[in-house]
């Protein structure tokens, strides 16, 4: 279960680091930085924090299939909901709906990293 998980943040992290260095060399090509903050964080949290986690489960195996499968999922969920929002807000949807993805997502997230935080502190196999 623990290489699954891996593999499937893994290859999600793959997609936001591409979409984030796409949105990176449009900025750099047009000098409009509106998109900077959603590409600060497609990067950061998209790519690197699930890079990492991916890194985690390839090196742990959690005794808790569950809280890992959860923490994954959130994860996932989290991040796209969280930057999708961001770039809802630069295209001007609606406030109550970007507001709803953004803040959920963000929300999502942040439970993520809450189980993740009880993951590296339980023990682990092998």
């Amino acid at each position: 279960m623990h290489k699954k998980h891996s593999n499937l943040l893994l290859k999600t992290a793959a997609i936001f680091g591409l979409i984030g260095a796409g949105i990176g060399g449009h900025m750099a090509g047009s000098y409009d930085y509106a998109f900077r903050a959603a590409h600060a964080h497609i990067l950061v949290v998209g790519w690197l924090s699930l890079f990492s986690w991916a890194v985690y489960y390839r090196l742990f195996k959690p005794l808790s299939k569950k809280l890992a499968t959860a923490h994954v999922y959130t994860a996932i969920i989290g991040t796209i909901g969280l930057t999708s929002g961001m770039i809802l807000d630069i295209f001007d949807a609606p406030q109550s709906f970007y507001f709803i993805v953004y803040i959920g997502g963000g929300v999502t997230l942040l439970a993520s990293f809450f189980l993740f935080a009880l993951l590296a502190f339980m023990k682990h196999e092998g």
